[in-house]
């Protein structure tokens, strides 16, 4: 099955303007599958290097000679947090020959974890994040919605023959990158029997606020150790800490971010959920599904947008805000459901935030209908389709 993936679009458009462009996203989530696609599609000789190969990384021994010899070629290196004393000489060999993309560089990590790569390239390369498959590059199907959400969307997962399959990809995936990728992409030495406890924490404590404290104690580590861990988590683009929105008012705010665990597929094989069936039954089915509401929008947003959640200590919350400067332009409530009402935890960030455009997604994709005069009834579908591309 070939899947147009929207980072393939962007990649396209930014390898006209920027020396350098970063394809930066979790493990298996199809960043080589979607730099050599667009590689075909460059009206010029390319060449393609992987960090991980022992016979790529020694043409690396001396690596101003060899890049200076291949100047003509757009030049992809993948892994490239695995060789970080590599970004000092892209920055000498861009500014030699400055022209636009020269390099693709594709890494498992976010940058600001990689000791080197945001200072020594700045100005001169752009980096663009790749997701697993997003809901709005699947094909339209009835059963497509729901197969993504319990599957998640790392594509050798998502395309799996069965669910059991897929449970097994999960299982392995998981595994490997505890054991083995972690070390690999940031230099550390994790305790995975630590990181795997804290995983599956996080995996039952979905959508939850963060207390270091709470974890310490039931790691037997100390709060700073479960942060860190947590970091490099979110840096592996594994975990997303939600932010608290704050505005001048004189109610009280929850200040601390709320955790989900991005890909619902891996969730759900963290929560030990092998079909779809039994997350029919299951009592997280709720934080599950707004998790999963939550990562489709988030992966789709410029930005110029930002992503919020609103609490007050006196009951007012509103699951996600869209933030244009300090302006909310967005709020979205998300249910299981397909009979919501309007609480009045709603109602009162409605009248907090000032917002017009307000919403409240389920898993149901019938028409969209108003619930009240202010607040719009939808699927995560139309949403993402219509509205989504409205407040953009």
């Amino acid at each position: 099955m070939k899947i147009k993936r929207i980072s393939e679009i962007k990649l396209q458009s930014l390898l006209k303007q920027f020396p350098a462009v970063g394809l930066v996203g979790p493990r298996q989530c199809g960043k080589t599958t979607m730099a050599l696609t667009v590689q075909k599609l460059l009206k010029k000789d390319s060449v393609y290097f992987d960090l991980e190969s022992p016979n790529d990384l020694r043409k690396f021994n001396d690596p101003e000679f060899f890049l200076n010899q291949q100047q003509d070629l757009n030049i992809i290196i993948d892994e490239i947090q695995r060789l970080p004393a590599l970004f000092p000489v892209l920055r000498s060999v861009i500014d030699k020959k400055k022209k636009p993309g020269r390099f693709m560089l594709l890494g498992s990590a976010t940058p600001e974890l990689v000791k080197g790569a945001s200072e020594s390239l700045a100005g001169r390369i752009y980096y663009i994040e790749a997701h697993p498959f997003n809901l709005t590059e699947l094909p339209i199907k009835r059963t497509t919605l729901h197969k993504h959400w319990f599957r998640g969307g790392f594509p050798d997962a998502y395309l799996a023959k069965n669910d059991h399959q897929c449970f097994l990809w999960m299982d392995g995936f998981a595994r490997t990158f505890i054991e083995r990728d972690l070390n690999t992409l940031f230099g550390f030495n994790f305790s995975p029997q630590v990181m795997f406890r804290l995983w599956r924490m996080l995996a039952h404590h979905h959508g939850g606020i963060w207390n270091a404290h709470s974890f310490s104690k039931g790691l037997d580590v100390s709060p700073t150790t479960v942060n860190r861990y947590l970091d490099y988590l979110e840096g592996a683009f594994m975990v997303r800490k939600l932010m608290p929105f704050h505005i001048n008012t004189k109610k009280r705010l929850v200040k601390s971010p709320k955790v989900y665990v991005r890909d619902s597929g891996l969730l759900h094989y963290l929560l030990d959920i092998h079909n779809a069936k039994n997350l029919k039954y299951h009592p997280s089915i709720g934080y599950s599904w707004e998790g999963y509401v939550i990562e489709q929008i988030l992966e789709l947003l410029p930005r110029t947008i930002q992503p919020f959640y609103y609490r007050t200590h006196d009951g007012s919350e509103m699951d996600l805000i869209l933030v244009k400067g300090i302006k909310p332009i967005a709020c979205i409530e998300i249910k299981y459901s397909n009979l919501p009402s309007v609480s009045k935890g709603m109602n009162e960030s409605i009248k907090d935030l000032k917002c017009k455009n307000n919403f409240i997604i389920t898993p149901n994709d019938d028409t969209p209908y108003f619930v009240s005069k202010q607040v719009k009834v939808l699927g995560l579908s139309a949403f993402l389709r219509d509205e989504l591309t409205k407040i953009i």
